[in-house]
């Protein structure tokens, strides 16, 4: 099996490339900084025997996009991931704001969907997950930049799910809660918060996040697409 996971140089990107390594994926990692990229390679080299693949790309343009496409070709699984903006109120937010969030955390990924999934389609297997936000289920104070782009991703991958789900292809999405991360120490006071609300009383670990991300990309989740599986001990107070 073949896997092109983004944002793969740290935080929730790199530990789903790290499990699928240790599943007996063939993994490339995407991301902008070289010298994070090959430490990453490095690491998961060390921890499973197995040197990743590494390509430097912005996936905000569409030149990254295009490397990032070139460097795994006919992949069976894609995970798609992008940092998250920072923290900022609504009423400070400009045009250009707004233009970057959606190329980093919508445009990136439609694009990679786009041009992946009717290969996999027609190869007749394929797994898609893309990384997003409980956010798109609770919104979270001062995250607009992250929600909307992240939930116009969960609206088109519903669509895309349900379109080639007969052949053998799966899209569905992962939603992190408070997961222990750089990103998570970034949003200080809002993720202490969010944290001390979780019932279960701690954050989560990237290997637990990676797990269920990896669960997603297995035979045993064939029958399992279109949804969006939270992955936030609870902290969504939510029935369905």
């Amino acid at each position: 099996m073949k896997a092109l996971v983004c944002g793969a140089s740290r935080g929730l990107g790199y530990a789903c490339a790290l499990e699928l390594a240790r599943e007996g994926a063939t993994v490339t990692l995407v991301a902008r900084s070289g010298a994070a990229l090959t430490e990453a390679a490095e690491t998961i080299e060390t921890q499973t025997g197995r040197r990743p693949a590494t390509v430097i790309a912005d996936l905000s343009t569409i030149e990254g996009r295009e490397a990032a496409i070139a460097s795994c070709t006919a992949p069976d699984i894609l995970i798609t991931n992008a940092g998250g903006p920072p923290s900022q109120s609504y009423d400070s937010l400009t045009n250009e704001d707004w233009q970057k969030a959606l190329a980093t955390n919508f445009l990136a990924a439609e694009a990679l969907i786009r041009s992946i999934v009717p290969k996999m389609a027609a190869r007749g297997h394929g797994r898609v997950v893309n990384i997003t936000s409980m956010s798109v289920r609770v919104p979270v104070p001062d995250l607009d930049l992250s929600t909307a782009p992240r939930l116009a991703l969960t609206g088109y991958v519903a669509g895309v799910a349900r379109k080639v789900a007969a052949r053998g292809v799966t899209l569905n999405c992962v939603l992190p809660g408070p997961i222990l991360t750089e990103r998570i120490a970034e949003l200080g006071d809002t993720a202490d918060a969010l944290i001390a609300d979780v019932p279960m009383k701690r954050g989560g670990t990237p290997e637990e996040f990676a797990a269920a991300c990896v669960f997603l990309c297995s035979r045993q989740a064939a029958f399992i697409t279109g949804q969006n599986l939270l992955v936030d001990g609870g902290l969504c107070r939510l029935t369905m």
